[in-house]
């Protein structure tokens, strides 16, 4: 029998406050979900200081519960009560959870979290028996998120911070070329490429049916319909057409196959043409993806970008699973002869530009 370790007590006093702020900070995610849902935060930033009544009576929403939730997101650090009763979304908290549209913003986030733990019971079963969670197991809530989520970056970064570091992709785009865009999901990207660049014409390819008909509401909505079009089509049997530019967004760490995906990529990119390619920001050694964000990415790995690429018998890469030096290797195995990395500094993101 092996002997009794000895345990440092100070050592498991800092463990046990870490984990009751992990608790905490669980907790407090559920919470936002339900400022975000129900619009208590756009009310707070937009019209100011409430107590529980009236900010209940602004949305219509029943007193004691709203008094609940003001108590627990002040407890938590994320609302003020600057005199007893009367509570503040303060103004440097607004960017993360009432503005849309900007860069910052973690409402499609906090939306993603218990749409990703709804399959929870069958994510178990494939830890003891293998297999992984289907897209269709997940309610329509996750890609309404991860919409949002990823939108905010398009509409905010995407032309300004990442392309503009590639300027003869831009002058393409502004003289006018055919784009397609793998994994499309809700389209959010080649809409706001549209608006951005009218003279160039859009495809997004997704094999997820109900990904393409909600890129395809999106842009009736957004009105760019005549020149962004939507098709189910399995990527990795090829695209229909070449293109001057292909572009895949946080697409191939998911992808069952990522090699074949990335073969298909390069025979749909014409020998002048480009493909950019956005992963995640992470370190080439997993050792060093470490601390909150990292955390959050191996998060949504396990409930989502993992699992379903083993539901399909897949590589399971990982949300971590394509740092730069993966990048690299399989690019060139797909027969691409350059990896230009963009100098844009993003906690989440980098893009490629990658050139046959």
């Amino acid at each position: 029998m092996a002997a009794p370790r000895e345990v440092d007590e100070a050592k498991v006093e800092a463990f046990m406050e870490k984990a009751l702020a992990d608790l905490s900070g669980m907790m407090t995610v559920g919470l936002c979900h339900l400022g975000d849902r129900l619009g208590l935060f756009k009310d707070l930033a937009a019209r100011g200081p409430a107590d529980s009544q009236e900010l209940a009576d602004r949305l219509d929403l029943n007193e004691r519960y709203v008094r609940e939730w003001l108590r627990g997101l002040t407890a938590a650090g994320y609302l003020e009560e600057p005199e007893p009763g009367r509570f503040a979304l303060p103004a440097e908290h607004a960017p993360a959870l009432a503005d849309e549209w900007g860069p910052m913003f973690l409402g499609g986030v906090y939306q993603m979290v218990p749409a990703a733990l709804t399959p929870y019971e069958r994510l178990c079963e494939a830890f003891r028996h293998g297999g992984g969670v289907r897209q269709s197991d997940y309610p329509g809530i996750l890609w309404d998120g991860m919409s949002r989520f990823t939108g905010s970056w398009f509409e905010s970064v995407m032309v300004d911070d990442w392309l503009s570091t590639f300027p003869h992709v831009v002058e393409k785009l502004e003289r006018g070329i055919d784009v397609a865009d793998v994994g499309c999901g809700a389209g959010r990207a080649l809409i706001v490429l549209a608006e951005a660049f009218p003279r160039s014409r859009f495809t997004g390819f997704d094999n997820f049916p109900a990904q393409v008909e909600r890129a395809r509401r999106n842009a009736e909505q957004a009105g760019v319909a005549d020149r962004v079009t939507f098709e189910t089509v399995d990527a990795t049997e090829g695209l229909p057409g070449r293109y001057d530019l292909v572009t895949t967004f946080d697409v191939i760490h998911d992808s069952a196959e990522p090699k074949r995906l990335l073969a298909a990529v390069r025979a749909a990119v014409k020998d002048d043409g480009d493909y950019l390619m956005l992963e995640i920001n992470c370190e080439d050694r997993p050792q060093d993806n470490v601390g909150p964000v990292a955390t959050m990415l191996y998060g949504f790995s396990m409930f989502y970008c993992m699992t379903t690429s083993l539901a399909n018998d897949g590589a399971a890469l990982g949300t971590c699973g394509m740092p730069e030096a993966v990048v690299r290797s399989l690019c060139a195995e797909a027969g691409f002869s350059d990896v230009a990395r963009s100098p844009a500094d993003d906690p989440f993101n980098v893009l490629y530009d990658i050139r046959p």
